[in-house]
Order: C-alpha cells, then structure tokens, then sequence
C-alpha cells in the first residue's frame, strides 16, 4: 500500500487524505473540479497547521505533507496506479455505486476498493465491481486527523487478506481499527442513531428542551458533546439517511426517523452545514445560540 487514492474532496476526503500524507504515504486527492480540490487543500494546510501550534507535528512535517499530496479532476489518471482506492463521496448509494463500477474497470485487478460510508452495504458495492473480495469499509470518524477509531467493515465476500492489509494500514496511520461484520449501521452508527432520534424524539414530544437534553448527557452520562448537538454536526441530513438506511435494513420500526428531523431536513436546516439546526451557528461554530425555532 504505497499509492493511495482518495476519491472525493470534501470534510471526510481531505481529512483522510491528510493522514494519509501526514504518515508519508503518497497519494492523489480526486474530485470534480478545481476549486472543489483548492479549498480541500487550503483545509489541509490550515489543519496542519494548528497541528503544529499544538506541538504535535514540526514545520518539516507539514512540508513533507504537502509535498505527498497530488490534486486531480481526472478519475482515469488519478486510480489506475493506486494500490488502495478510498471513496469519501456523499452519503448516497447511486452516487457510490456508479463510482464503483467506474473505478472497477479504470484501475489494476489487485487493487484494493475501500468505503469511508458510514451506513451503506458494502456487500452491495462490492456487487457491483468483479473484485468483491477486494471491497472493504474503511470508516473514519470526524474530525479525521484528531479521531483515532477506523471502523473496518467486512463485506460478505471480503478475503482476510485484504482485511488484514487494511488493519495494518490503518494502524500505520496511528490509528484504532475494529473490525465489524457488514450489518445495517455497522456498530458506530446502529448504536449513535437511535440515541440521537430518541433524543429528537424527546424534544418533539415535549419532555425537555434542547438545553436540557444536551446537558442531561453531557453532565450525566459524561458524553463530550450532547446528543442534539452533536446531530448538528453530523449532519441532520446525514441522521435522516442512515436512519431511513437502518429502517429499511431491518424492517423494525424503532429506527423510524422522528418527524421533527424529517421537517428539519425538508426545511433545510441540516445543522452546523446549513448555519441552522438544533442551535444557529451563524454568528459562530464555537459558541451557537438556540436556534429560533427553539429559543
């Protein structure tokens, strides 16, 4: 695993990509156009670049990052040397699977195919390539140059071999890897999902306000960040999916997304992307004020 490629550019792409040139693999970063890659690589710098505020890397460090990263806008060129190719598009199946079969015929036979989804089977992207015992889930958490975990997800058909390779290449990243089996939701997210939707459910139905469910979990449970805010920063449009993913899964209507989200979602208040969720964080990320809708 020397050449990486990275298809995708955005939030969980550069991240991944930035370990990745962090640890001195060389790889390309793939995406549509220019200005898509500019702002990805401006991230990357930036990050670094707080990296070495904090004393984790040296200024050398962040040279030799940079230096690893290739931009491209041509999939073709950018896959067909790649010995790992790591898709980190949006979460949507046919936008997935027509990456798939595209890179399934552009790159080499011994190629290794890897999934950042946090939800989608990759039994069922495997299925649509000729290499399934070659397709993997490599799940990285957000923020990725900061969370160690990478969920690694077999597929039915995926050979220990490559799971093997992926587990040694994740901990080469100085990162966590645990292996899960391919299930609706994997772990990370059949657990994290119905707790968020359980917590939305709980402002719907009255039982307390946005302040008090978020700080209920925080200073009771200990959890770093309170359910509802933490929902903002995923992504409500990204809960929505992958409970509608864990519905449709397994057919048990306790996955039933709560129809405050599916409002939220239709309005197009999806969170921290949007400047508007549960909080509005359009005067600041750091410190968001109630949203107007729940002031």
């Amino acid at each position: 695993m020397k050449k990486i490629c990275v298809l995708g550019a955005g939030t969980m792409g550069n991240g991944i990509a930035h370990v990745f040139a962090q640890h001195g693999f060389k790889l390309t970063l793939f995406d549509l156009n220019d200005k898509i890659l500019e702002n990805a690589l401006s991230t990357i710098k930036n990050n670094l670049d707080r990296q070495i505020k904090k004393e984790i890397i040296m200024p050398d460090e962040r040279d030799k990052a940079l230096k690893n990263i290739n931009l491209s806008t041509d999939l073709a060129e950018s896959v067909k040397k790649a010995d790992l190719v790591v898709e980190a598009v949006s979460e949507n199946f046919e936008v997935k699977k027509s990456i798939f079969e595209n890179v399934d015929e552009l790159c080499s036979k011994d190629t290794v195919l890897a999934t950042n989804t946090s939800s989608i089977s990759i039994t069922k992207l495997a299925s649509y390539t000729k290499r399934p015992e070659q397709v993997i889930g490599m799940h990285f958490m957000n923020p990725v140059p900061v969370m160690k975990l990478v969920e690694v997800i077999k597929g039915y058909k995926t050979s220990e071999e490559v799971t093997h390779i992926i587990v040694e290449l994740a901990e080469a990243l100085n990162k966590i890897p645990l292996v899960v089996n391919d299930y609706p939701g994997f772990i990370s997210n059949r657990i994290l999902m119905p707790m968020l939707n359980e917590a939305i459910y709980s402002l719907y139905e009255g039982v307390a306000g946005v302040l008090e469910i978020d700080q209920i979990m925080q200073l009771g449970m200990a959890h770093p960040m309170g359910p509802l805010k933490l929902a903002d920063f995923i992504g409500l449009d990204v809960c929505l999916s992958i409970l509608r993913v864990l519905q449709d899964g397994f057919g048990n209507p306790k996955y039933a997304p709560c129809p405050l989200l599916v409002n939220m979602v239709n309005a197009g208040n999806l969170g921290v992307k949007s400047g508007v969720g549960f909080y509005d964080y359009r005067m600041s990320r750091k410190n968001p004020q109630l949203a107007p809708q729940f002031a």
